[in-house]
This record gives C-alpha cells, structure tokens and sequence, in this order.
C-alpha cells in the first residue's frame, strides 16, 4: 500500500516545477604572504563560514566519499613549495547524517598556512577546491582562485638548494593536521604585508542536490519502475530467455550482467546526452514548453488507452524480425539492442518517472543529468541480475494470477488522468480556453469514477481474469483492491463540488486556475462573476494573467502587478516594499502556495495592505515584449523576447535563483529586504514571521 501511494506520489512529480533556491556559496576567504625571514614566507588563508555551514576538514573520515579540501599552486620557477599545508581551528568531530563512521569539518572559521620560499618579488597563484554542507545537504565541489602578490623579497637569494617537498605543479599533500579548541576568528580583517582578496563570487547556480544523492533517487525510482506493468511482466521472461538459451548456469547470470550492464549504460548515455543540452534554464523551459506538454499528452493518451486493453502496442514486424535476429547470447550487440527494446517498450511506464528524475535533476550541477540517469539504470538493471543469480525466485514471481492485469489497466486510468494536467498546462500557456476549470474536473470526476467502479468489479474488460473466490466459490474483492476503490470513488466526490465553483484546496495545486471557471454557484468564491469584492486590475500584462490570479485576489482584489519595472515605479510612489513572486502558469507548487499560504486571512491582509506585489511568471514565453526592449542574456544563451524569458533572465541574474515558487523581497532600490528569500513552504506561519521581518527591515530603513 505505500509503495503504491509512493508510485502514485511519483507519477504525479512529472507535472511539477522545481521549488528550491540557488543557494549562494556560504564561504568567505582571504589570502595574505606574510614574511617569516629573508626569502622564506607562509601562505595565510583564512576560511570563515555562514552559520549552519561547515567545510570538511582536509582529512573527512566517513565513508570515503566526502570531498576534502584539496590546494593546488599554479608552476613558478621562482617559487619553491616548502612542507606540507597546516589545517588549524576547532574540529568537530561526529557523526554525519547519511555517512558511515565519524566525519571531521569546522563550522565558523578554518585558517590553512603554507609556508614557500622565492627567489625574487613573484605572484603565488593557485586554486581551492572545497565542499561545504550543511546539515540537511551539500553544495557541489567548488574552485576558489587565488592570487598573491610577492612585493618584498630580498634580491638575488639563494633557494635552490632548500630541500624539495612539493612539486608546484601537484596537489598540496596532506598535512599533519593540528587540533585547537578554539576556532581562528579575527574580529577584524588582518592587515597583511601582501595580500590580495580573491575574487568575488560570480552569479552562477550552485545546485542543491550532490550527485552522490541524485544517483541514489535515480536508483529509488529504477526500483519503483520494476512494479510497473510494462516492466514487471518482461522480468520473468527476459530472465527465464537467459537461463534457458545458455549451457549453464554461470553462463546465464554472465548475459544478465551484460544485459543489466546494457542498461545501465543506455541511461547513462541519455543523462550524457541531457548533460551536454542542460544549458541554464533549458530544462525548465523544455519542461514547460506548450509542445512538450501537448506530446506528452498525446504519449499518454495512446499508451493510457493500451493499458485499458483497446490494442497492443508493440513495434513493427520488420523491428521484431530484426530484434530476433539480433537477440543471440553470443553477441554483446545482441544483448545490447534487448536492453533497448526494453527500454523503449516501457517508456509509458517509466516516462513518469524520468519526468520526476528530470525535476530532481534541474535542482543539481551541469553533470547531475549522468549521475540521476545512471543511477536511474542501475535501479532498473538489479532485478534482472538478483533473479539470474537466484532462479528459484521466478516460481513465487510467475505466481501473480490476475492482479498484475488490474495494476496495468489502474494505470492506464492514472495515465489518461495525467495526460489531461498535460492539455491543461498548454491550454493555460496558450490561452486555448479548451480545458476551462469545470470541464478539466468533470473529466477527472469521470475518470475517477469509472477507475472505481473497475476495481469494484462492475466494469470488466477483454483480458480480465476472474475475481478470486472465496470457500463458497462467491468472487471477493481483496483489501487492497477495495482500498483502491474507495480512494478513486472520495476523490470523485470531492472534486465534484468544484464544477460549481468550490475551490477544492486540497487539489488546487492540479485543476485549472479559478480565472477560467466559467460559472459558480451564489454564494461560492470563483471567476469574474462569483467575485466577494469587485476586482479590476488596470497594470500593464494584467488582461494577459487575469485567468491566472489566485482565487484569495479575485475574491478580495489585490492590485498585482506583472512587470518587474512598473512595480519599482508603484514601490516608490506608494512607499512599499516589493515582494517579487517568481511563478510559472504551470508551477504546481506555486498553486499550492496560493491555495494554502495566499488565502490565509493574516498573511493576505499584509500582502495587500503592506506591500507591492508583483507575480512575474516565468513560463509565459507566448507573450512577447516590444522589439525595442529585446536584449541578449547571457543566463539563456540567447536573445530575450518573451515576457517569460525577460523574468526568468531577471531572476537568475538579479536575485541567484532559477526555481518558481520563489519570493524575494526587495526596497524601491532594488536592494534585499531579506537574505536569501523564501522558497516553496506551505506553512502559514513561518510566511507570516518572515512578512513581518521584512516589514520591520523595511521600516528601520525608512528611519531618518
């Protein structure tokens, strides 16, 4: 029953936007030549860290897969690497969460020192690689130049026949590390003989999934794919194909490992592929892309409808003479293009999943794409090799009787459900007006019944097997089919209020916006003619995003704005605060927040009264700006001239951040309220606390 409902919880990830920040590095370091004697010198840098945060210590402990900080120094005939580098502060030394065995890292500050010698005034250059955690994720490994000036050498000094210990073109050794109780913290910035600061941080994304964790989530959803009709049904065939087309055992499980192998590496090379295409926003505009949203939903349609039993889809009779001909244990090609086909046949399986992977994906660094896919490979590929090892496993799997059958038509019910949040996201993109609010819920009222009524038995199809029957030979339904049933029929009762307007909360985040509800009941919140308050919004894009407007700002009129400049203009005419709401016209999660978090009477009141809101949608790539306004981004590699594309370059580049639901809160200067923002927490509460602190900010800047 919970591997169901976590299936079922994934199935729906392929519909929903990524919600998490581009975290900023939380390190600050500096770098200073301090003159010991003559031509000798240390290296001095000094590390100090956000609170929460904590760097590795050069020797982590754990499991093997930390990353410590690694110093390398650029070549210089004029510079001699003396030693090996000093690690000093107060290590913490415990258990991590999710790493075997005790891990050593500083929280606040780590100073290093090396000490070199030169043969006349010369720069000292080299690189930082580092990672830094906290207590609930890791930032990807990051590289820190440096550059240090050497301005007063003692002229002609003789170094060369000073001991060697380091190459300068290698990685500094690993040091004697030396263990104080108290952390180096100066409380001002030391004033250094030479020094230069390294670079500030550039504007870039730093990702919030480590690829260590991508593979394992690629490996959990591989898993979950195993249970899914068009997968589960071929592992006992391919695997019994294998033992009886080999002479022995050992031969049988070695084409299962090239088979499982074969697996492994055709995801891997699609994360390769999405790798070398992930560029910036592009998945996030594939994603939401109105042609990617119509395929899918034609995609899910076909196989929805095969699933139910209409017709079989298998691949053309030359593809299946081609596949036989190819399908011989003695060729590595042979077991390669079977792992293919594997692939290919189950796409309407685990294309949900991949489309979760993808989500998961856009919140890591460039190469998480080869890191989720190949984990994705290997969680698919296990099973395979397992029952190739163990054979007697088969005879308990081929005992399935009919439920495999009633799980493959239950998703073919899921899948039609899936592909209309498909139509329904191009329809709002576009503003097609075909799947208007009460038309999307009636067809899910109607799925959802007809899923019931299955399970309960009343409807049968072609290539259903009898019900299991009970002593008296009576057919029954089984508790977990009953369960089912039950939850398929709530839910077409609960969504049936909202075809008159009810604003069904707890599947906001799915149906159409209320905007483009078409009538309501007296007395219930909806579109133009339900309204409490009388709502005419005058800003500019608004006649474009009316239908888009939470149900709270219809009901209560709150004057949003759409463009980022003309809500600067309203801050400082009306002396407000901006909050900007990074959004997406498809962003599940950003409906989640309106429907939880915006319709809260408390944190409503503040946002009308107290601030300028602006909603800058994100995916609103149909409507365009004028020519004059186009201009080149660097973030999208390429010429902004679609409102969308003008906010979703504002976002990355202004404020660090690439993810919808996201709310940064900003002065009429442009200038943070607070660090950071606020990102996707459907609580009230700690909304509510965090307007209040940017209100109070805000105020103490207004104070002559």
């Amino acid at each position: 029953m919970k591997l169901m409902k976590l299936f079922l919880a994934l199935m729906l990830l392929s519909s929903i936007g990524a919600s998490a920040q581009i975290i900023a590095d939380p390190t600050t370091w500096s770098f200073e030549a301090k003159k010991i004697k003559d031509n000798d010198y240390e290296l001095r840098i000094q590390c100090k860290l956000k609170p929460e945060w904590h760097l590795w210590s050069i020797d982590p402990g754990g499991d093997g897969m930390l990353v410590p900080p690694t110093f390398t120094f650029e070549k210089n005939p004029d510079i001699q690497i003396v030693g090996k580098i000093q690690e000093k502060g107060k290590r913490i030394d415990q258990d991590f969460p999710g790493v075997d065995g005790i891990t050593h890292f500083y929280e606040n500050a780590v100073s290093y020192t090396q000490r070199f010698k030169v043969k006349k005034n010369t720069t000292l250059k080299g690189n930082i690689n580092y990672q830094t955690c906290d207590h609930a994720q890791c930032l990807a490994p990051k590289d820190k130049s440096f550059s240090v000036n050497i301005t007063d050498a003692v002229a002609d000094a003789v170094t060369d026949t000073t001991q060697k210990q380091n190459d300068t073109t290698g990685i500094a050794q690993a040091p004697t590390i030396e263990n104080q109780d108290t952390p180096i913290v100066s409380a001002a910035p030391v004033s250094p003989v030479s020094k230069t600061e390294a670079n500030p941080p550039a504007q870039e994304v730093k990702p919030e999934r480590s690829n260590l964790m991508l593979l394992l989530e690629g490996m959990g959803g591989g898993l979950l794919a195993i249970i899914t009709p068009c997968v589960f049904a071929m592992l006992p065939m391919t695997v019994s194909f294998f033992i009886k087309r080999t002479k022995d055992r050992a031969s049988g499980i070695k084409v299962a490992l090239q088979y499982s192998l074969s697996i492994v590496i055709i995801f891997a090379l699609l994360g390769l592929l999405l790798t070398f295409v992930n560029n910036k926003n592009i998945l996030y505009e594939i994603s939401s892309h109105w042609v990617t949203n119509v395929f899918f939903f034609v995609v899910f349609v076909i196989f929805g409808v095969a699933f139910l039993g209409a017709f079989e889809i298998t691949l053309p009779a030359r593809w299946s003479t081609f596949t036989d001909s190819k399908a011989n244990m003695n060729s590595w090609s042979g077991i390669f293009f079977m792992a293919l086909t594997l692939a290919i046949v189950s796409f309407s399986c685990t294309a949900p999943f991949i489309g979760g992977l993808i989500s998961e994906i856009s919140k890591g660094q460039k190469i998480g794409p080869l890191f989720g896919f190949t984990g994705f490979g290997l969680g698919l590929a296990l099973p395979f090799t397992l029952f190739a090892i163990f054979p007697q496993l088969l005879t308990a799997l081929t005992k399935q009787g009919g439920w495999l059958n009633a799980v493959k038509v239950t998703f073919g019910f899921v899948e039609l459900a899936l592909a209309f949040k498909f139509l329904s996201n191009a329809d709002l993109q576009m503003g097609w007006r075909l799947l208007d609010r009460e038309i999307f819920i009636a067809i899910w009222i109607v799925i959802a019944i007809a899923l019931a009524m299955y399970l309960f038995g009343m409807i049968r199809f072609s290539h259903d097997s009898e019900m299991p029957k009970n002593d008296w030979g009576l057919p029954y339904l089984t508790v977990t089919r009953l369960s089912f049933a039950l939850i398929a029929l709530f839910t077409a009762f609960y969504m049936l209020p909202g075809m008159w307007g009810a604003p069904l909360n707890g599947l906001g985040a799915f149906v159409p916006p209320m905007g483009t509800q078409d009538f309501v009941l007296s007395g219930n919140s909806g579109g133009g003619t339900g309204s409490a308050e009388k709502h005419e919004n005058k800003n500019k894009y608004a006649s474009s995003f009316a239908i888009y407007e939470p149900e709270v700002v219809k009901k209560h009129g709150m004057n949003t704005y759409f463009d980022y400049q003309e809500a600067l203009k309203a801050s400082k005419e009306q002396h407000k605060p901006i909050m900007l709401d990074f959004t997406g016209i498809t962003c599940v999660n950003c409906r989640k927040m309106e429907t939880e978090v915006w319709s809260n009477e408390a944190v409503f009141q503040r946002m009308k009264e107290k601030f300028i809101v602006v909603s800058l949608f994100c995916d609103a790539t149909n409507i365009p700006i004028p020519e004059n306004e186009w201009y080149e981004s660097t973030f999208l590699g390429s010429t902004v001239k679609s409102l969308g594309q003008r906010n979703a370059d504002i976002q990355a580049t202004k404020y660090n951040s690439n993810t919808q639901p996201y709310y940064f809160f900003i002065d009429e200067n442009e200038q943070l309220l607070a660090e950071g923002g606020y990102g996707y927490d459907p609580s009230a509460a700690k909304f509510i606390a965090h307007l209040d602190k940017v209100l109070e900010k805000y105020q103490q800047q207004k104070k002559p």
